[in-house]
């Protein structure tokens, strides 16, 4: 079976909630020393997004419209075997992977994005600001606000912004505004660019830039791509989604892959399977593939820290690099961030998930396998789950067993092509260190 296609009548009317079925439970956000960083909340989030960030319930219904707008943008996604890079590697695994380019952004994001645009216009909000990285989540919310009637302001990483113009350029048609960050538009941008005017940005400033927009407009709200518990929550329909196709194709996965930035495709794909694997019922390993360059997981530490740069947010506890870690100028601008979303922390701390870090020119070298296997070019941030999966097939090449792997598709690289056009020609740095 090459591929596996649910029909629209397939589509989870239900989100999943991992918080009632965790190991142990999630360490809850804090108040900084001297601040009240929580009581801020209702005035950055919609009160639908607080509500399920704050949940126990284990499943949350997904509402009609949204449901509707995700049919719209091609869901459900298809789950595609890579049997021509299981040929490329002569290896007797199994490989599949699960199609999240399909959406018109190109990435996973708009599953988020949809329902964060929702649940702002029906608080009465007239605005959503925001950050992003590589410009997948920007292009999603971009679009997400203009289906929604919004509009939409966007911080982009400064580095991203310079390296992927046209990132910049699909936003502006959806109607959303787009500054490089750090900016003249906020006082925190100011200030950045006042000590370092060459600053090459990073998410956790884009973050407290976007924040503070927020915060100074009653009509807006903030939107955030990644981390926190309500964006897994509505990723959770990739996962769901590839739990049905692989009944479908009689599999049972032995290990699943995504990248991991802040969480958010890596979670959506993992958690439906978690309570499977506590219970006993499902012997899977769940693998995160991070940058060398960002090594929140495998060299960060497990502690309660700021989500973004300047103090804005309440502190989470998670693994981190420290709020104020401005990472290398790789190109894969989604995964530059110091923290991760404490739902997948906890899961690392609790060794339910691996880790594992993978240096730049390997990530791109398998992209271009995986390209000239399956035709399809992957972002540079999607590579690193291919790495990843390169990696275990050649180990079950080595060993003779037939495992499954699955990676999720989190993206393609159409727009990435900068940075092929490096590798190729022999320009691009190990890890931009």
């Amino acid at each position: 079976m090459n591929k596996i296609i649910l029909n629209e009548k397939e589509l989870p009317k239900k989100w999943y909630n991992i918080n009632s079925d965790l190991p142990v439970p999630l360490p809850e956000p804090k108040n900084p020393e001297e601040k009240d960083n929580i009581s801020k909340l209702p005035q950055m989030f919609s009160s639908g997004v607080l509500e399920q960030e704050m949940s126990m319930e284990r499943w949350i219904k997904i509402p009609k419209e949204i449901r509707e707008i995700y049919k719209r943008i091609g869901r459900p996604t298809p789950l595609f075997r890579a049997k021509g890079l299981e040929e490329m590697l002569d290896t007797p695994a199994r490989i599949y992977y699960k199609r999240e380019d399909y959406s018109p952004t190109g990435s996973h994001k708009l599953n988020t994005a949809i329902a964060q645009a929702y649940y702002a216009k029906k608080d009465g909000a007239e605005r959503l600001t925001t950050e992003t990285g590589a410009g997948q989540w920007g292009s999603a919310l971009s679009l997400a606000c203009s289906l929604m009637g919004l509009e939409c302001k966007v911080y982009m990483v400064r580095v991203s912004y310079n390296q992927k113009p046209y990132r910049k350029t699909i936003m502006q048609i959806y109607g959303a505004e787009i500054v490089p960050s750090p900016s003249t538009d906020t006082e925190f941008g100011r200030k950045i660019l006042k000590e370092n005017p060459e600053h090459p940005g990073s998410l956790g400033i884009a973050i407290s830039e976007a924040i503070e927009e927020a915060l100074q407009n009653e009509k807006a709200y903030y939107s955030l791509g990644s981390v926190l518990n309500h964006v897994l929550l509505h990723q959770t329909v990739i996962g769901l989604e590839l739990k049905k196709q692989l009944e479908i194709a009689e599999e049972t996965p032995d290990i699943l892959i995504g990248c991991v930035g802040g969480g958010s495709n890596f979670g959506g794909t993992i958690l439906p399977f978690v309570k499977d694997k506590i219970d006993g019922k499902l012997d899977c390993e769940f693998i995160a593939s991070e940058p060398v360059a960002c090594p929140t997981l495998t060299q960060g530490e497990y502690r309660y820290d700021y989500g973004d740069t300047a103090g804005m947010t309440p502190l989470l506890k998670m693994y981190t690099l420290g709020h104020d870690f401005i990472p290398p100028s790789v190109h894969a601008g989604g995964l530059r961030y110091h923290g991760m979303a404490p739902q997948i922390a906890l899961l690392v701390k609790e060794n339910i998930v691996k880790a594992r870090a993978v240096s730049q020119k390997s990530v791109f070298e398998s992209g271009v396998k995986f390209a000239k296997a399956e035709g399809v070019i992957p972002a540079p941030e999607t590579c690193h789950a291919i790495k990843v999966a390169i990696d275990e097939a050649k180990e079950c090449k080595k060993t003779g067993k037939e495992k499954t792997i699955v990676i999720n598709f989190s993206g393609h690289g159409l727009l990435d092509l900068q940075g092929y056009e490096d590798y190729l020609t022999g320009t691009l740095p190990e890890n931009n260190k």
